[in-house]
């Protein structure tokens, strides 16, 4: 493999989140999924994959610009220490012991100067040199010699999500279309806020390992303003127009909540500014329960100049209430 720098593009004093940013944008041109009938960007692909395996790994980036391991991974031999790696009869060659290191005449422990320290490792240590095990343990995790870290998640993917406050209050199925056209149908947890975030697991962007390492979708709620309903903490509250009649007269008045129209009862004689409560009409609180919806009467008069009008003030002809409204204001 080419130098890891080289093949991810940047610099060998690049940082962490720059060497990041180059994976994510080749990986993006180069992924299997959107690659099928490229074989040449698939073979790239691992490349740049195992580029960034080896300098996302501090350690194993250390040892690279040092000299110690190669491109690869591999232990990086000197000049002269057996050139032909595990080659010649690798584990018990023609030579008999570790055959690859010495050519014909097997082992000896001379041979492995190319590895730091290399004088008073035992074979824990140089199992750590080659395969990159634990000190001590001998084989990497992940079984056999070609053990490997997990891979990285893909990158998660953020989403806005407008909800209305009825929906909100009765916390009522969403809706939304993910980047790849999936169409996800939610359900808002309850006591949603202007702000919630919803997460949808393995629903973002493909990993180096393919759809297996996706990461996350993360879904922020929108609560948006409604030209009626407004909130105030599980309330939900409504200023309800009524006429003079009906304000003299009482009755039942129809009124909007969340889940519908409902009759609400007026009592005669109501004046403007009276709060009538519609209990359990508010927002989903998160044990269940919920809020009330809070009615404020505001008292509407026809407008002046129509035919309402000049009824309205032929019946109140010679009519007083018979007491002052502004009584208590001193004036």
């Amino acid at each position: 493999m080419a130098d890891p720098y080289t093949t991810l593009g940047v610099a060998r004093g690049a940082s962490e989140k720059e060497i990041k940013a180059a994976y994510r944008k080749l990986a993006k041109q180069l992924h299997p999924d959107y690659n099928k009938d490229n074989p040449k960007a698939t073979t790239r692909f691992g490349e740049v994959t195992r580029a960034y395996d080896l300098l996302c790994d501090k350690d194993k980036r250390a040892r690279f610009d040092r000299g110690e391991i190669d491109a690869e991974g591999n232990p990086a031999f000197a000049a002269g220490a057996g050139a032909q790696g595990f080659g010649g009869g690798g584990f018990g060659g023609a030579g008999g012991g570790f055959g690859g290191f010495g050519g014909q005449r097997g082992f000896r422990p001379e041979d492995l100067h190319g590895f730091a320290g290399a004088e008073n490792a035992g074979l824990g240590d140089i199992f750590e040199g080659l395969f990159g095990g634990a000190r001590g343990g001998g084989f990497p995790p992940g079984g056999g010699f070609g053990g490997r870290r997990a891979q990285p998640k893909g990158a998660n993917v953020q989403y806005r999500l407008a909800v209305t406050l009825p929906d909100a209050a009765r916390l009522a199925p969403q809706r939304i279309t993910l980047a790849d056209g999936k169409v996800i149908d939610l359900k808002l947890p309850a006591g949603v806020e202007d702000g919630t975030q919803m997460r949808l697991s393995g629903k973002g962007e493909a990993g180096p390992g393919g759809a297996a390492g996706r990461g996350d979708a993360i879904i922020t709620i929108a609560l948006q303003p409604h030209p009626f309903f407004t909130r105030e903490g599980d309330n939900l509250w409504l200023d309800l127009p009524i006429s003079l009649d009906e304000a003299v007269a009482g009755g039942k008045i129809k009124v909007p909540t969340a889940e519908g129209a409902v009759l609400l009862s007026v009592a005669p004689m109501s004046s403007s500014g009276r709060v009538l409560r519609l209990k359990g009409k508010g927002f989903t609180r998160k044990d269940g329960s919920r809020g009330d919806q809070l009615v404020t009467l505001h008292i509407v008069l026809p407008e002046a100049g129509g035919a309402s009008a000049e009824e309205l003030t032929r019946r109140l002809a010679g009519w007083r209430c018979g007491t002052d409204p502004r009584a208590r204001l001193g004036v």
